[in-house]
């Protein structure tokens, strides 16, 4: 079965502007191309290229911004079957450009369809999440849970992400896993022990 009639939407929430190269990128171009041997049409927006507003209404040109792509870029949401946000983990958290895509969807949330249905409703949201420190599960579950709540449906499993090798691996105190001879990890270890000791003296 071909999939030419579905169109899908990326959101890459780096915080690099084009042409620097995006972590991101590398993830999301793994998944387009298998959307594309389908047969999809595919379209990667990064965000921080374009001059969103930061806001939670329609056209915040109208609340004083002087510029707004969020409006145009809307218009491909709203085309879209299947709409990724994919970004970075930073501090253990989403991106800015994250929050900020998210707001943009939200504040267009109670537009309705040709249907009288809510705009995002049939639409279906994913996460993919890159990065080197912990945080994937923590970014696609508030990724996943803020598309759910205004109105996109999650099918299951509907992240990925890479932090190393994700997937069955030994945990910190298994045999092998190196977790506690880690010298990073003890050196942390070390500094939250005796800070908050200070801290509490």
């Amino acid at each position: 079965m071909k999939y030419s009639d579905i169109n899908v939407l990326f959101f890459n929430t780096t915080l690099k502007k084009s042409p620097a190269i995006s972590n991101t990128d590398g993830i999301i171009e793994r998944s387009r191309e298998l959307f594309e041997k389908q047969g999809a049409q595919v379209e990667v927006i990064r965000g921080i290229d374009h001059d969103i507003a930061t806001g939670v209404q329609p056209d915040m040109t109208k609340e004083g911004w002087a510029r707004d792509e969020w409006p145009e870029l809307y218009e491909k949401v709203k085309a879209a079957h299947i709409v990724i946000i994919a970004g970075p983990i930073w501090l253990g958290d989403n991106s800015s450009e994250t929050k900020k895509i998210i707001e943009r969807l939200y504040a267009n949330s109670g537009d309705m369809n040709d249907k009288g249905q809510a705009i995002y409703y049939g639409k279906v949201g994913a996460a993919m999440i890159t990065g080197n420190e912990d945080g994937v599960k923590h970014c696609s579950s508030n990724i996943l849970y803020s598309l759910q709540h205004i109105g996109f449906t999650i099918p299951p499993e509907a992240d990925a992400g890479w932090i190393g090798e994700v997937g069955p691996g030994p945990s910190y105190l298994d045999e092998g896993s190196g977790g506690p001879e880690n010298d990073f990890t003890n050196r942390h270890i070390t500094f939250m022990t005796w800070n908050t000791l200070h801290f509490a003296r």
